[in-house]
């Protein structure tokens, strides 16, 4: 995965920008909101718009930044998973000019650019946003996350969740959960024994979420 900083052109002095008599184009990371749940069908068309529309030499990067998960099945058994970062969102690395730009706002469910909003003269209604690059430290955070994350036990069990106990000593038991320790793949319960709601420690796949 390539960095700001990796671009041959870009040049920063002591963390602040460049003169202006050395400034040139250069390629930033930029974020664009696209509608939920496409974000690899947007990363998808803009490869093959890129291509078709001759911006490929200011296009250098899409990424989606994902971090890795294990998802914990009903049988106990685990997945191994990708979850985005920011949802919502993908980041290309480019030379913004208005040929890129009308390539990548007019690409199918990019919703815009994120950037600052430009008030409009006059008139109602949102005015037009002004692209901003990430900075320096915002992409060298979100890549490092992604490259340094521990996966994380995803389980689809909550505080306050109904359960059936499927299997153990309290097999056909209701109960409610009170704690959830994905990293022990372990959950406490309220289970009424006796007539009286006792906390109970089990194995996720012990049970099954009531709905």
């Amino acid at each position: 995965m390539t960095y700001a900083s990796d671009d041959p052109n870009y040049s920063e002095a002591n963390g602040s920008e460049a003169s202006e008599e050395t400034k040139k184009p250069r390629a930033r990371w930029y974020a664009v909101q696209v509608a939920s749940g496409c974000e690899k069908r947007v990363k998808l068309n803009l490869e093959q718009r890129i291509k078709t529309l001759d911006v490929a030499n200011r296009v250098f990067s899409i990424e989606i930044p994902q971090t890795p998960a294990v998802k914990l099945r009903k049988d106990g058994s685990r997945q191994s998973i990708e979850e985005k970062v920011f949802p919502g969102y993908v980041l290309i690395r480019m030379v913004l000019d208005d040929d890129v730009w009308q390539v990548v706002k007019n690409t199918p469910h990019v919703i815009n650019f994120v950037g600052a909003e430009q008030r409009r003269s006059s008139g109602r209604g949102r005015g037009h946003v002004k692209p901003m690059p990430l900075s320096h430290a915002e992409v060298e955070r979100i890549f490092k996350q992604t490259q340094e994350q521990k996966p994380v036990v995803k389980v689809d069990l909550a505080s306050g969740d109904k359960i059936l106990v499927l299997s153990g000593p309290f097999k056909d038991f209701s109960g409610e959960v009170i704690e959830v320790s994905p990293e022990r793949s372990k959950l406490k319960a309220l289970l009424s024994i006796f007539g009286r709601d006792t906390p109970v420690e089990l194995e996720f796949n012990q049970v099954q979420k009531e709905s």
